[in-house]
């Protein structure tokens, strides 16, 4: 067994037993998992989206050549940061220029710029003590935001305007390298790719929504979507099957989710809580129900395994329509779990580091959650189910 694989399975394990000792109710079991590579921290930017895509990334490579890479998420972040400036000022500035992005965005930056090796650019040029290692972005978005709001308003742009953002990008996470050494070998970001088998032709995007046809690809409408990636539109049983069989072939998936339910949790869970039933689920006196606050309620019902809503491919129309559902978030989909009743859940790599949940920055999440707040997955198109595929046009 190889040594990632041995690490992954001992913190799976160590995550699991841990489960019994923490005052959370939740006792899980490992079910299946897929070698991932360890949790890191994206700390205080909006760049879970470059984390979680890499992460998978990586698992790829594990799956394909049996080794373990570190991507550097920060030439990722620039080079995309640099086509969406392009992107807003073609559009006049009328549209909105953010941190946040999606996982298409990793796969076209491998297509078009390759990628790099952490080691080979850190990505912090910043800090003001030698322990600052971790991305805190605050600055540098506000910094590139009014560089692209100076521009508003102006008749004519200088040829020479994208040269003083790219220095605003490189001055903050150091400059992408064109060619680098590596491993005694010399590359370019692209021949590194290369090296590794990755090929972005694979990969695909699959959604679930009603408001355009089943089986045809349509650019989900959401505000981190702005290269409008054509996702493949399945319904939800479909979608599920689709994650499903790629846990069990050894793929892992790509997760865009919105994470602002009340039974997504800071601890490590995620779960669809009967919350208008709450006083009767949890078994608290409705008076007493009533009078607690959101937070205290929260705790309540995210405490120990509860009844679940039943997810209709309707609720998660509406819940769109309705922008209850946000583009949140970004993690790595990667095993499946069952806590002490048998219930099934879904083991989920997180990008806030080691220290901020119950379970080592590994997220359960219940099937109820991910039916009805999953936006979007990225997978490998050999683990979508032969059925479903060939429904796709795959």
């Amino acid at each position: 067994m190889m040594l990632l694989s041995f690490l992954a399975a001992l913190m799976l394990d160590s995550a699991a037993v841990d489960t019994a000792k923490v005052d959370s109710g939740f006792v899980f079991t490992t079910v299946d998992s897929v070698a991932i590579t360890p949790v890191k921290d994206q700390h205080r930017s909006g760049t879970c989206w470059a984390f979680s895509t890499l992460g998978f990334l990586e698992s790829e490579v594990i799956r394909i050549k049996g080794k373990e890479v570190d991507f550097a998420e920060m030439y990722v972040v620039s080079k995309t940061m640099m086509d969406r400036a392009t992107y807003c000022v073609r559009m006049y500035n009328d549209v909105k220029f953010a941190a946040g992005g999606s996982a298409y965005d990793v796969i076209y930056c491998m297509q078009h710029y390759g990628l790099v090796p952490q080691e080979v650019m850190p990505g912090i040029k910043y800090g003001t003590y030698p322990a600052d290692t971790l991305p805190v972005h605050a600055e540098l978005d506000k910094v590139a935001s009014g560089y692209l709001s100076a521009l508003s308003g102006l008749k004519k742009l200088t040829p020479v305007w994208k040269d003083g953002l790219q220095a605003i990008y490189d001055t903050y996470l150091g400059k992408c390298p064109r060619e680098f050494m590596y491993e005694g070998q010399l590359y370019t970001p692209q021949s590194y790719v290369e090296s590794l088998g990755l090929n972005a032709e694979d990969y695909v995007s699959v959604t679930s929504y009603t408001h355009h046809p089943f089986y045809e690809r349509f650019a989900l409408e959401v505000p981190d979507n702005w290269r409008m990636d054509q996702m493949y539109n399945v319904p939800i049983d479909e979608l599920m099957q689709i994650i499903d069989n790629a846990l069990a072939n050894g793929y892992t998936l790509a997760w865009g989710a919105d994470v602002s339910e009340i039974g997504f949790t800071r601890k490590g869970i995620g779960v669809m809580p009967l919350d208008e039933k709450g006083a009767d689920i949890t078994g608290s006196d409705m008076a007493k129900w009533v009078g607690m606050s959101k937070d205290e309620q929260k705790e309540k019902l995210t405490k120990k395994p509860l009844p679940e809503k039943e997810v209709t491919q309707q609720m998660r129309q509406q819940a769109y329509d309705n922008w209850e559902t946000t583009d949140d978030h970004g993690m790595q989909i990667f095993g499946i779990a069952k806590d002490q009743n048998g219930k099934k859940y879904y083991m989920v790599k997180n990008s806030w580091g080691t220290m901020r949940s119950d379970y080592k920055g590994i997220w359960y999440i219940s099937e109820a959650f991910m039916r009805y707040k999953t936006n979007d997955v990225l997978v490998h198109k050999d683990a979508i189910p032969e059925d479903v595929r060939k429904k796709m046009g795959l």
